[in-house]
This record gives structure tokens, sequence and C-alpha cells, in this order.
């Protein structure tokens, strides 16, 4: 039995600080509204400008000024994913909700590696798009289900002993397991699904247990060939035998990252 990596799961920062330069409800003199989020480069801190950044639930998008600067002039009821694409730089994502726009978005985004593979940006639905309104996050799907798995094929160059290769799945809403409904994540009285199944060349590697952004597997060095594939499985009811209940839950920014290994070890 294949040995399962805990997944960390990690959440963005939010800085509090008031920005001396934000003057909300008022005019610049670009004659331009001046935007309390912020995009940055999460390695010097610097503005990151023409950022595109997302709202796929409400079709929403918007890019960040000069100053790394964005509005987001779209409803935001519940937990939704909102996504920052930026040549150069790793796709990023982040689960939202109203209460998340409390206070200005400081996003860090992290420039590109030379080992990263992306393997998919778009917001993707798996399931049978049969799920009860107390589901986690169902007020919030909008898209059809593209099935019950997704497989994606790429090719690899060797990873060297210094180095771990790991698949991170950006972010993750829906999921209606048995620790997604302890920590709350669900309104469901009663009942739970089983785990999304991750599989790397046909071999299980790990599970998504909870709902989250910047989830990490380790992927083991013997799979990994020159040809690769990765199959995400959605979860299913554990109560329902009469007929089979997948689990609706939906997952963007997927990749494949290289990493010193002496760095991942330290909970980098």
């Amino acid at each position: 039995m294949k040995k399962i990596l805990l997944l960390s799961f990690v959440l963005l920062f939010f800085l509090s600080e008031c920005l001396a330069d934000v003057i909300s409800g008022k005019v610049r003199q670009d004659d331009k509204l001046y935007a309390q989020n912020q995009v940055i480069d999460a390695q010097n801190g610097k503005p990151v400008d023409n950022a595109r950044v997302t709202v796929p639930r409400n079709g929403y998008e918007t890019y960040s000024d000069k100053d790394g600067r964005f509005e987001l002039n779209t409803k935001i009821d519940n937990t939704t994913v909102l996504s920052v694409e930026k040549e150069g730089f790793r796709p990023y994502s982040l689960t939202i909700d109203k209460n998340s726009l409390n206070q200005p978005l400081k996003l860090g985004i992290e420039r590109s590696k030379s080992g990263d593979i992306q393997l998919e940006t778009a917001l993707l639905h798996l399931g049978d798009d049969v799920f009860s309104d107390n589901s986690a996050n169902s007020s919030e799907f909008r898209i059809r289900s593209a099935g019950t798995f997704i497989t994606r094929n790429f090719r690899m160059s060797p990873v060297s002993q210094k180095e771990d290769a790991l698949l991170v799945i950006g972010s993750v809403i829906g999921l209606d397991t048995k620790l997604a409904k302890e920590m709350g994540q669900n309104k469901i009285a009663s009942v739970y699904s089983s785990p999304a199944e991750i599989f790397f060349n046909g071999q299980k590697i790990g599970e998504l247990n909870i709902n989250g952004d910047n989830q990490e597997i380790l992927i083991p060095r013997n799979l990994i060939h020159k040809d690769n594939e990765v199959t995400i499985r959605t979860g299913k009811n554990l109560f329902q035998h009469a007929y089979i209940d997948y689990d609706d839950i939906e997952i963007t920014n997927l990749r494949i990252e290289t990493r010193d290994r002496q760095m991942y070890a330290g909970g980098w």
C-alpha cells in the first residue's frame, strides 16, 4: 500500500496595514480610481503590472495597473476562486469569500522556475452534476462537469538527486470528505464522501481531503519517466449504495514543480 503524503494546505497571508498612498473613493491625478488590492513579486515585494486577475465563477476579468493595483468590481457572496496570471510567473489561485474583501488583498506571485510544468490553468468541475445545496461551495458551481476524473499527459526531464518533484494543486473547492465536514467546510448532516484520489503513471500517490490552496503531493522518484500522466479522480458518497454518487468538486492551477530537497524537508 502506497504511503500517502499528508497534504499541507497553505493559506495566502493578508496584510492589514494601511497603505499610505491609498485614498478610498477618491480620484487620483490620472483620473482612475486607485484600487487597494495589489499584485506583487513574492521575492522582492515590487508591484507586478498587467497581471490578469479573474474570478472564473463570475466571468470577471481585470488587469493590475502600473502599481500592481486592481479592483474587484464583482459580487462575492460565498467561497469562490480568484486567479492571477502573468507571463514569467507561476499561475496563482486563492479561495476567497465576502469576508476576504474586508481588507485589501496583497497577492504575492512567484516567478516561474526552469523545472515548472503547467498542466492546467482553467477552473475544472469534476463529478456528476448532482449535489446538495449543503455541499461544500455548491452555490459557487457554474461549470458543467468534465467527468469524474481528468488526465493530463506531459513530458518531463530527469530530476536530479538533490531535487524533489511535486504536484501542486492551486485551489480546490467542493470536497465533502469526512475531514472537510469536521472542519466545517460543508453543512451536510450525516454523510460524507471518499477523498479525491491522485495517480501518477497509474500509481496512487495522494489524496485531497480538504478544500484550500496550494496543496502539494510529493511524486515518488521511481515513477517519473520521460512521458508521464497525472490523473485526479473525484470521490464517492460513502453512504449511497443504490447507485454511485460522485462528489462534485472544482480545481484549478495544476502544475509540476521541482525543489531543492533540503528546502522542501525544511518546510518551504
